[in-house]
C-alpha cells in the first residue's frame, strides 16, 4: 500500500510537469503570432521617373509604407537602366549620398522633388516619357519589392 500512495503523487506530478510545459509551448506560439504582426510590412506606391534632360542622370521618386510595427531599412535598389542607384537625403538644401534609409515601423519613408530621392547614374539609355523602368527596392529585413515605373513628363509633379 505505501507504494500506491508513492506512485500517485508521482504520477500527478508528472501530469502537472506535461501540462505545464504544454503551456509553455502554447505562450511561445502566441509569442510568434505577436512578432508576425510586429514585423515590417512594407509596400511602394506613387513611383515615377521624370523624363531627365541629361542622358547620363535620372531621379525617381516614389512612397515606402510600413504598416508593421518594427522598423525596416532599404539598403540598396537596382535597376535595369543603370548598374548603380544612390540613395540621397537632402538636408539644408544640401544634397548628401547615404548607404540606407530607414522605413519607420507604422510610417513611411517618402522620394520626393527637394527631399529624399534615388538618383540613378550613368545610365545605358536615356529613358522618355512613356517608358517603364524596372526598380528593386532591397531592405534590411523584408524581400525585396520589384516595381515597373513609368516615365513621366520632366515637370511633372504628383497630386497630393
Amino acid at each position: 500500500m505505501n507504494r500506491r500512495r508513492t506512485a500517485l503523487p508521482a504520477a500527478s506530478l508528472a501530469l502537472a510537469g506535461m501540462f505545464a510545459l504544454g503551456a509553455c509551448g502554447s505562450d511561445s506560439d502566441s509569442d510568434s503570432g505577436s512578432d508576425a504582426k510586429a514585423a515590417p510590412a512594407l509596400k511602394a506606391h506613387g513611383a515615377y521617373v521624370p523624363q531627365p534632360v541629361m542622358a547620363d542622370m535620372a531621379g525617381a521618386f516614389l512612397v515606402i509604407e510600413n504598416s508593421g510595427g518594427k522598423a525596416d531599412k532599404l539598403t540598396s535598389v537596382t535597376s535595369d537602366l543603370t548598374d548603380e542607384v544612390q540613395l540621397h537625403k537632402t538636408v539644408d538644401q544640401q544634397m548628401q549620398r547615404v548607404k540606407s534609409m530607414p522605413v519607420p515601423a507604422d510610417g513611411s519613408l517618402d522620394f520626393a522633388r527637394g527631399g529624399n530621392h534615388l538618383m540613378l547614374v550613368d545610365l545605358h539609355r536615356k529613358p522618355v516619357k512613356g517608358d517603364k523602368v524596372s526598380l528593386e527596392l532591397h531592405f534590411e529585413k523584408s524581400d525585396a519589392i520589384k516595381l515597373s515605373v513609368p516615365v513621366k513628363a520632366t515637370n511633372h509633379t504628383p497630386e497630393k
